[in-house]
């Protein structure tokens, strides 16, 4: 047995860097309280989700990954609490910038940078504008509770990305996310829809997953997404285990055997069964490889 203690928060960012990461700080904190070793915080959360337009001041925002004064606080809050924490940042290396995440240890130690691999372009969702495509590859981390495997938001569409951390050795999938309404196609909500892909990942993996999203209604010039929230924990069979709701500042936590979950995957065989001489046709674009 080998149980860890996981939690997903979200609440509305606004543009008051300070107070967003306090609201960050205070959300780790409780969930530290309620037993919390893995604690997973939204995407881009030191501010409003600015991908909202194309507007070249917001690249103002990004900044280094060396002595980045965010990392620095968030490292020494888990060196503190003794939690693993991943941490969204916007990146700027050299005349490149990324949508980017460093994951870090319980004992404060930066285990290592992932830039998210698939980029959305589409209205409210601009995010080619602002990052380059990821050149990191996908990253799995051993911290001190296990084995993550992480992606970010637009990453948790895409089956392929959750397989290759699953064979890479994760033991849970993580996803911090800005996701909410459509600003081309009102009434349309993708909550459920979005839910119910990644319970596919988990269950096709017999792999635990969580994923954190944003909350609140933001608004940058003339347009404007609700964010969702619904923030949620799901075991390897893609059962919820914790979900918040849609409006509300919240820590959702649960506890989860990750060698029962192990025992599950070998049981079931997915892996030993795979046929990787049929999957080429999974490196092109077009279906055409074999």
């Amino acid at each position: 047995m080998r149980n860890v203690t996981f939690a997903v928060t979200q609440f509305a960012a606004d543009a008051d860097t300070a107070h967003n990461l306090d609201t960050a700080e205070t959300l780790v904190r409780q969930a530290a309280t309620q037993g919390a070793q893995v604690i997973l915080l939204q995407e881009l959360f030191a501010g409003p989700y600015f991908c909202k337009t194309q507007d070249p001041a917001h690249f103002d925002l990004a900044a280094p990954r060396d002595g980045h004064p965010m990392l620095a606080r968030f490292a020494a809050l888990a060196k503190e609490l003794g939690v693993v924490l991943p941490i969204s940042f916007f990146e700027r290396a050299g005349q490149a910038y990324f949508n980017s995440l460093v994951v870090i240890d319980a004992d404060g130690t930066e285990l290592g940078l992932y830039r998210k691999s698939h980029i959305p372009q589409g209205p409210g969702y601009e995010e080619k504008f602002y990052f380059s495509n990821g050149d990191t590859g996908f990253r799995v981390w051993e911290t001190s509770f296990g084995t993550l495997g992480i992606g970010i938001c637009w990453d948790q569409w895409f089956p392929e990305a959750a397989r290759a951390m699953a064979l890479m050795g994760a033991e849970v999938l993580l996803y911090p996310t800005a996701i909410g309404s459509e600003p081309d196609r009102p009434g349309y909500d993708s909550q459920p829809h979005w839910e119910m892909t990644m319970r596919g990942h988990a269950a096709a993996n017999i792999m635990p997953l969580m994923a954190s999203n944003r909350i609140g209604a933001e608004a940058q010039n003339n347009r404007n997404v609700t964010f969702y929230g619904t923030s949620f924990i799901v075991g390897e069979t893609g059962q919820i285990l914790g979900q918040a709701t849609r409006e509300r500042q919240e820590v959702i936590t649960a506890t989860i055997d990750l060698d029962r979950a192990a025992e599950e995957r070998r049981a079931w065989g997915l892996f030993r069964d795979r046929r990787v001489d049929l999957y080429g046709v999974l490196a092109g674009l077009d279906g055409s490889k074999s």
